[in-house]
């Protein structure tokens, strides 16, 4: 007998494992929820996943070849770059040699002046009171006893594991060092100074300029020789002074080549004259 159904009693629902088989069935063939598709729709729509997955590889494809393009571009350019490169240094070599030939011939020809002048003052006092002036300033050409110092840089340390050199060297010789052991040697007593056979004088200079060392402008290298004319105790003084013992310290540490030894009979060369601002007359005025 089959009873009517109540009517206010709410139809049964179907069997639990069908109902759980059937929204199984539903997210798998929906996934993404109602709500967000309707938002996508409110703002315009949003491309299928499909359509964006294309968009990155094109993206990808894109940024590939203008990278591929960069670096056939920079390869082309590496000869081009490298023969540049060597046609600046031997530009610069050539005019370092230029340079040098005209400072020869500038000290030839300020030596035959010197030479016309002393003649022509041979027996007055002025031509003697001369020579000591330039021998003091630094202008003129000297001989004598005196001393040597010699400072080379260390070599560039070499890492035990990689076998690489490092890029940092503390060993460098810098434009301090030699200003230090120049002033270290007048103070020991030298009357006449040149580095690298750059003579000093009052005006003179020692800088660095793009890890270049320049003594009147003029660039100098490893290794340095500073000489100097001076008592004849010059050696013991600076061997003993502060200067020398902290460069000693040097040697050992970083692996500076450090020395100092006595000279005979050294010949230091002028350095070149200033140019002249201002004179006096014999009157007693003054006159540029």
């Amino acid at each position: 007998m089959t009873l009517p159904a109540d009517p206010d009693q709410p139809e049964k629902s179907e069997a639990p494992g069908r109902r759980r088989d059937d929204l199984l069935g539903e997210l798998l063939r929906n996934p993404l929820d109602p709500g967000y598709a309707a938002a996508a729709e409110r703002r315009g729509g949003a491309p299928p996943p499909k359509a964006g997955r294309w968009l990155t590889a094109a993206a990808m494809l894109a940024v590939g070849f203008l990278l591929a393009v960069a670096y056939h571009q920079a390869v082309q350019a590496a000869p081009g770059t490298s023969q540049a490169r060597d046609d600046l240094v031997a530009d610069v070599h050539a005019r370092q040699q230029t340079a040098d030939d005209l400072q020869r011939r500038a000290a030839e020809l300020r030596s035959q002046v010197d030479q016309a002048r002393d003649d022509a003052l041979a027996d007055s006092a002025g031509a003697a009171r001369l020579r000591d002036l330039a021998a003091g300033t630094g202008t003129g050409k000297v001989t004598g006893d005196g001393v040597a110092v010699r400072i080379v840089d260390a070599p560039a340390p070499v890492d035990p594991v990689t076998g690489r050199t490092a890029e940092e060297n503390l060993g460098l010789v810098l434009d301090r060092d030699l200003q230090d052991i120049a002033n270290g040697l007048w103070e020991a007593g030298a009357e006449a100074v040149a580095v690298n056979g750059q003579r000093l004088t009052a005006t003179g200079t020692i800088r660095a300029a793009g890890g270049v060392i320049l003594v009147d402008f003029r660039p100098v290298t490893s290794p340095y020789e500073v000489t100097a004319i001076g008592p004849p105790d010059i050696a013991a003084r600076f061997g003993d002074s502060a200067t020398a013992k902290r460069f000693k310290r040097y040697v050992e540490e970083y692996r500076m080549q450090f020395s100092v030894k006595q000279r005979t009979n050294l010949t230091l060369a002028g350095a070149a004259e200033p140019p002249l601002k201002y004179a006096r007359t014999p009157s007693g005025g003054p006159s540029r």
